[in-house]
């Protein structure tokens, strides 16, 4: 069986206020193949954005045990596997920690692949990374028409958290 291509995601996430609207992009790139996908909540997070950006494109990949390279411009996503903080959370059973409903989905999805992590600087020009904060910022464009992100929760003392 001949070895299958590097699948190269680069994801953003966006929202207008944190809380607010926010948005969603990601470009998969595969040799010559390429798909942009985007999304959005009526009321979010920019932590939520980002890493959803990362669990639709994880999700978007057909193959079991594909060799992913993820580019984000998130520290709070990058970070959180390349510096362990995944290892804890999961080692406290998820006590305390922001967003445990996306971050169990990516654990399922994260290891059905060989990904490794790349953090790149936002807004510096690299071309795919600027398509996904574009395609991110979009689909945010008419937060009427979108739907509620089911996992974000903002208490009555509007001390943010997630569920």
């Amino acid at each position: 069986m001949a070895k299958r291509p590097v699948i190269y995601l680069y994801t953003d996430g966006a929202s207008s206020g944190n809380p607010g609207p926010g948005g969603w992009g990601a470009v998969l790139v595969c040799g010559e193949l390429r798909k942009e996908m985007s999304g959005g909540f009526a009321r979010t997070t920019n932590n939520r954005m980002e890493l959803t950006a990362v669990i639709e494109g994880l999700k978007a990949i057909k193959w079991e045990d594909a060799e992913v390279e993820v580019w984000s411009d998130s520290q709070y996503v990058v970070k959180a596997v390349t510096e362990g903080w995944l290892e804890n959370w999961i080692r406290k059973q998820w006590k305390k920690v922001k967003n445990p409903d996306l971050w169990q989905e990516f654990l399922t999805l994260y290891r059905r692949h060989r990904v490794t992590f790349h953090w790149i600087k936002g807004h510096a020009g690299h071309p795919e990374n600027e398509r996904c904060d574009r395609l991110a910022v979009e689909a945010y464009s008419d937060p009427a028409q979108l739907p509620e992100d089911a996992g974000f929760v903002e208490d009555n003392d509007n001390n943010l958290f997630q569920i």
